[in-house]
């Protein structure tokens, strides 16, 4: 891959990618381990409108403590009650892993909640080109509760739990490419991207988020073809018109910090 985009347009995605949260966080912490981060007025008002998580869900100078219960279980409640106070975003019915500062997984939660919650998540995203060059990009679906209609690498996914990084991309590759990993050529790991920003997706949202990315080469003939419904169209880019759509704001936040990594690689 040739060509570098402008280093202001760069360092506008980077000052994107990594931003303060808009209103005072304290750490989430659960037996002393913190889990994630929450908005103090977030919890005051589950406890105002939950009464049960008095007592289980305890506003501290600095910080959230959880109870003592299993983690697992003690979040899956703790969802729901999101859930139906309208403070989740869209319900996946997908859990993801909750770690402690190490990165040991504690236990998992439904996804829906994870920005409220300030919970760390990872991602895996598939760069790919035709042996000529292009790139294949994807239009994601409109229906998307996330950045619907906007351009996104060849493929884009969460990493769920006791699912390996390179699991994920295989599972992902599959349901939003149509494209066995056995397929590729050149498949390679490319870089990694970190955001830590709000999020406008619901209330209450921070992104804490480390994105793999990898990069391969589909070869001649070989088409991607949507699985999940997920993706509205996918095109083949030549690299100018790839730099034009970045610049135009026309790609989610996340692929072009990618595209920014794979650019000037």
């Amino acid at each position: 891959m040739s060509g570098l985009l402008p280093r202001e347009w760069v360092a506008g995605v980077q000052a994107r990618l990594h931003r303060p949260p808009e209103r005072p966080r304290v750490p989430l912490l659960w037996r002393g381990e913190p889990i994630g981060s929450v908005e103090p007025e977030l919890v005051r008002d589950v406890l105002r409108r939950a009464p049960s998580w008095q007592g289980r869900w305890m506003l501290r100078a600095k910080a959230a403590e959880l109870g003592n219960g299993a983690l697992t279980p003690l979040m899956a409640e703790l969802a729901a009650t999101l859930r139906d106070l309208g403070l989740s975003h869209v319900w996946r019915d997908e859990q993801l892993a909750v770690c402690d500062a190490r990165g040991a997984e504690l236990g998992t939660v439904e996804r829906a909640v994870v920005r409220p919650l300030g919970v760390a998540t990872r991602a895996v995203h598939l760069v790919g080109l035709s042996p000529d060059g292009r790139h294949w990009v994807q239009q994601r679906a409109f229906s998307k509760a996330n950045d619907p209609g906007l351009w996104d690498t060849l493929m884009g996914g969460m990493v769920p739990s006791r699912q390996s990084v390179e699991e994920a991309l295989a599972r992902e590759t599959w349901e939003e490419a149509g494209l066995r990993m056995g397929q590729l050529r050149d498949v390679a790991r490319g870089g990694q991207v970190v955001r830590r920003s709000p999020t406008p997706d619901g209330p209450h949202g921070y992104v804490v988020e480390a994105i793999d990315w990898y990069r391969c080469t589909v070869p001649e003939g070989v088409v991607p073809a949507n699985q999940d419904g997920e993706v509205e169209r996918f095109e083949l880019l030549a690299s100018a018109e790839l730099q034009a759509r970045l610049l135009a704001s026309g790609f989610t936040l996340e692929a072009s910090a990618i595209y920014a990594q794979a650019l000037a690689a």
